[in-house]
């Protein structure tokens, strides 16, 4: 298969842990027990996107903000998300969603989504990245390209998201070249439309091509009517239990 490279061979027997990042659920209100799930200890959490309105929303939200405080308590990172709308939405609105995300809901950073993947877009996202970091310390910046950018962005970010679609794509994908220079906690993957009888192949995929940070569901964006991450896939559980204790080869 075209993702078993030898430029990852050596990748994949590492020592480094596969952990889950959670894109974005529905509000804590429309689905309290996915909110809760998120805090079980044993969790393999990488982080998690709180997503009000596409953005913070127009004003702060009490229980958003006890959602995010439950997940932080817990020890996992709360990252506010940003839709860079690829390079067509402004710096100025972006940054001012951050300041909002921060005074409401003080998360630990952000992923951006939507983000262009281009040489021609990156002085400015490598600008927003900056002022990122300026107006919170130890940011933790994801970028979220769903492909493969060109490699400048790994210089500007913690981690960038370089597989997003469906399962279908995913299991004949294949790794850039260049990415093999980093290591795999600088990579996420997010696959929609994975069928239980093949999270172990996933799994493997994400390990051979070197992505230490995955979301995986069943659900499906019908046809682009409707957000994949809203819920948690059916296999949750199961999910949880093979990545918390390590993926087998």
């Amino acid at each position: 298969m075209s993702y078993l490279t030898s430029a990852r061979a050596g990748v994949a027997s590492t020592g480094v842990r596969t952990g889950l990042g959670v894109p974005g659920l529905a509000h804590p209100l429309v689905a309290p027990d996915e909110w809760a799930a998120l805090t079980r200890p044993g969790t393999p959490l990488h982080w998690v996107v709180l997503n009000i309105d596409d953005g913070p929303g127009a004003h702060p939200d009490p229980r958003c903000l006890e959602a995010a405080g439950r997940l932080r308590n817990a020890g996992v990172r709360v990252l506010g998300h940003l839709d860079t709308a690829y390079g067509a939405r402004g710096f100025g609105e972006q940054i001012s969603d951050a300041h909002r995300y921060l005074d409401w809901y003080q998360v630990d950073g952000f992923l951006l989504a939507r983000c262009p993947s281009d040489r021609a877009a990156l002085p400015e996202v490598r600008r927003t990245v900056t002022t990122l970091r300026t107006i919170r310390d130890a940011a933790h910046i994801v970028l979220g390209h769903g492909t493969h950018p060109c490699p400048g962005y790994a210089e500007n970010a913690d981690q960038l998201v370089t597989f997003s679609g469906t399962w279908a794509d995913y299991r004949w994908s294949q790794a850039a070249e260049w990415s093999a220079d980093y290591p795999p906690e600088r990579f996420c993957h997010f696959v929609h439309g994975l069928p239980r009888g093949h999270m172990e192949e996933a799994l493997r995929i994400a390990r051979w091509q070197g992505a230490a940070t995955i979301c995986f569901t069943d659900r499906t964006d019908g046809g682009g009517r409707a957000d994949t991450w809203e819920t948690m896939p059916g296999y949750w559980d199961e999910i949880v239990s093979r990545v918390g204790t390590g993926v087998s080869e």
